[in-house]
């Protein structure tokens, strides 16, 4: 994947709803903060395991942690959930977290997530037709 890509990158596009998940973003803010999982945890009153649930995607926090959260990370609530609003740039060329390997690898990964979604969505869609043609014919 060529660099010149990820330096065209926005915040909103490495981020989008349609790219990365809730906890794709919780970590990269978290990181971007400064804490690692187990200080976040402690900040926020909850076990190192919840937060690492919450970023694997295993689990969602209830909205008081996420409005705590949202807090500490200094990113909006709606950036958290959405990829929308105020959250945390992505990462460039020069920064500690940047690795053209890695960020190929995840690019990667996301424009396969991408596809996925919108399989998944036509799926629903096709299988929506189905069931209504199967009732018709009933």
């Amino acid at each position: 994947m060529p660099q010149e890509f990820v330096h065209e990158s926005t915040a909103e596009e490495w981020y989008s709803g349609d790219v990365a998940t809730f906890g794709d973003r919780l970590a990269a803010a978290r990181e971007m903060a400064g804490l690692d999982r187990s200080g976040f945890a402690k900040r926020l009153g909850v076990k190192k395991r919840t937060v690492a649930d919450w970023e694997d995607d295993l689990s969602e926090p209830r909205s008081n942690r996420l409005q705590m959260m949202a807090g500490l990370l200094n990113v909006s609530v709606g950036w958290l959930l959405s990829g929308e609003g105020d959250g945390v740039e992505a990462p460039v060329e020069g920064d500690k977290y940047y690795d053209p390997g890695l960020v190929a690898l995840l690019l990667d990964i996301r424009e396969i997530r991408s596809r996925m979604k919108n399989d998944l969505d036509r799926l629903a869609k096709v299988e929506g037709a189905l069931r209504q043609r199967l009732l018709d014919s009933a």
